[in-house]
């Protein structure tokens, strides 16, 4: 199996959410935050096409990398889900690092909050993120969907209504 970048980022937000979106259902073309994300991205830095690479490695999909300097710029719309957003770019940086890229780093780039922040991959990051990848291989092979976690962060996700159309 391959682990994605969403992988991660939603294995630290819900494992409802990363077990639905790896069994393909999917909800994100009709919601609006998806939409919102998705025009950010294209409007946010019209420039990047031109001077970073998109690359694609072991299944992860890296829109902004500058090779020169060996950075990834990751744009986010929000930095409420903050700790997932980094996790997230820590695994492109173990995963580019796996491949022989020395010292790379990352930046988180909230546009609409006009704020950055620098990611490392540290030694005890190193070790922690095998652990996510066996968790999430775990969680993602099991024929049972997790249960909800009914947590204020459900009402802002594009699968909020599939989780809770019951209630």
């Amino acid at each position: 199996m391959r682990i994605t970048g969403k992988h991660v980022n939603y294995y630290h937000i819900c494992h409802r959410k990363l077990w639905l979106f790896h069994h393909g259902i999917s909800f994100q073309q009709t919601h609006d935050n998806v939409a919102d994300g998705s025009l950010l991205h294209l409007t946010s830095y019209p420039q990047r096409a031109a001077r970073y690479r998109e690359i694609q490695i072991d299944g992860i999909k890296i829109d902004f990398y500058d090779p020169q300097d060996r950075v990834i710029h990751e744009i986010k719309r929000s930095d409420k889900l903050e700790h997932a957003s980094i996790a997230q770019l820590q695994y492109y940086l173990y995963v580019l690092e796996r491949h022989g890229v020395s010292g790379p780093t990352g930046i988180l780039e909230y546009p609409k909050l006009r704020q950055t922040q620098t990611v490392v991959l540290t030694d005890a990051d190193r070790a922690a993120i095998p652990q996510w990848e066996a968790a999430i291989e775990q969680i993602v092979s099991s024929t049972e969907c997790p249960p909800v976690i009914n947590k204020p962060l459900c009402k802002q996700c594009s699968y909020y209504e599939f989780c809770y159309v019951g209630e």
